[in-house]
């Protein structure tokens, strides 16, 4: 298995984990919201229940896919600010290097 696939794998249930995760955290957000509804039927409180999970998991989606959508955004922002810093070093370096050679070729003309 190549690293690209062990890494898509891990991903795929990392994705899972987090999904099952946030549709406990739903279900418990549900039931927390519902219990003081004491006058709803149990199957009310089951609709009830069962579209607040579904709202709560349509908002992290939601979340999720903003977050991935600005990271992105970032990692094009960085590598543009590192792509200038290396063309700046590089041309540092460049004209560090034109100078001595400048300077080394002048020496023997003062010696």
């Amino acid at each position: 298995m190549s690293t690209m696939d062990t890494r898509a794998m891990l991903n795929e249930i990392e994705g899972h984990l987090l999904l099952a995760a946030t549709r406990e955290q739903g279900r418990k957000a549900a039931a927390q919201f519902s219990a003081p509804l004491d006058w709803l039927t149990s199957c009310q409180r089951e609709v009830v229940e069962g579209r607040f999970e579904e709202q709560y998991l349509e908002l992290a989606r939601a979340s999720w896919q903003r977050t991935a959508e600005r990271a992105l955004q970032m990692r094009g922002e960085y590598e543009e600010t590192y792509r200038g810093l290396r063309r700046r070093l590089l041309a540092g370096w460049l004209l560090t290097c034109a100078v001595t050679l400048a300077l080394a070729a002048l020496v023997p003309a003062f010696g």
